[in-house]
């Protein structure tokens, strides 16, 4: 019985000797991980799924500015999916080889670059839009913008492929027993992609926020100087500077979100501190760290009346008329 009892932690019974261990949770716990983790994944992949197709569909959501929405809601809805492995792992088991452990992790890293990065492109076509509007049609190209995407998802691919390239070239070689996921990080390539994926970031996007509200109330105060005396210019302003507002009110909103989601996460890689957290506290704040993709199309697209409309034409299967992607959606 006892016997029984023991295989039966074990990730894989029949390897008896060299099989890792399952992770023992109340069962309480187990199942509120699990449908918490569960509601992320499905919410994140589905928010995504929307965006994807309403900027994919309808021509008029074809620009540059969509196009980097576009970008960000496909490396987001990965991550919703890859949360899938992230479930499984609850189990404390991994079952699907080193092959896939290492694409996993390969994949995992990739997509919450590309998301990151797609993040700087978006600050930085704001910062453009606001700060110089007469420029921006000249200097944000649909053109441009492809090319700044392409280059941001293949340097995210190339970087991690290269940050684990120990870890590919002998699959599985830190595992210590059948049923583990593990890798290590170079000392000097895990501090790169901390000065790129959150210091780097995080720097660019504050800076360009406090840029964009400058240049807002700059704007404001100016308005409010002609107000009296020129009434088109008036009328002109205070569009301007709703609009103005706005940008500066939505990039304010990411830049709270995006730091407090990776923060947490970041702080702990940069501390070093990765041994001494509970278990419990690690996984918080990883599946914080993936929670922000659950939030970006909440951000970037309910801000937007035409996410509302095409939502509804997508619910409602207006969206398989002949022509629908002609509809006027803005």
């Amino acid at each position: 019985m006892m016997e029984t009892l023991e295989e039966s932690e074990l990730c894989f019974p029949q390897l008896v000797n060299t099989s890792c261990r399952k992770t023992q949770h109340p069962h309480s716990v187990a199942l509120l991980a699990y449908f918490i983790l569960s509601t992320i994944s499905v919410l994140t992949a589905t928010l995504n799924l929307l965006v994807i197709v309403s900027i994919s569909h309808y021509r008029q959501l074809h620009t540059p500015t969509n196009l980097l929405l576009l970008s960000l809601a496909v490396s987001d809805f990965s991550v919703g999916l890859l949360m899938v492995f992230q479930i499984l792992l609850l189990s404390g088991c991994w079952f699907f080889g080193d092959l896939v452990c290492a694409f996993y992790y390969v994949l995992d890293y990739t997509l919450t670059s590309a998301s990151i990065g797609t993040m700087v492109l978006i600050s930085i076509d704001r910062y453009v839009a606001v700060c110089y509007p007469l420029r921006y049609s000249t200097i944000i190209t649909q053109r441009i913008v492809e090319i700044c995407v392409c280059i941001c998802w293949l340097c995210s691919l190339i970087f991690h492929c290269v940050r684990l390239k120990e870890n590919l070239k002998e699959l599985g070689r830190y595992n210590s027993c059948v049923g583990e996921c593990l890798i290590v990080f170079d000392y000097v390539a895990g501090l790169i992609d901390l000065v790129l994926s959150f210091l780097g970031p995080v720097t660019v996007i504050v800076v360009l926020y406090i840029r964009v509200f400058v240049v807002a109330v700059s704007q404001a105060r100016t308005m409010r100087t002609h107000i009296k005396t020129i009434t088109l210019q008036c009328s002109v302003g205070v569009t301007a500077m709703k609009s103005e507002m706005k940008a500066a009110r939505t990039l304010g909103v990411v830049v709270v979100v995006f730091i407090i989601c990776v923060c947490p996460y970041f702080c702990v890689a940069l501390t070093g501190q990765e041994t001494v957290l509970s278990l419990s506290t690690a996984a918080f704040i990883i599946n914080l760290f993936y929670f922000n993709s659950c939030l970006n199309p909440l951000i970037y697209a309910f801000f937007y009346p035409w996410f509302r409309k095409t939502i509804k034409l997508i619910v409602t299967l207006q969206i398989l008329k002949p022509d629908s992607c002609e509809a006027n959606v803005l």
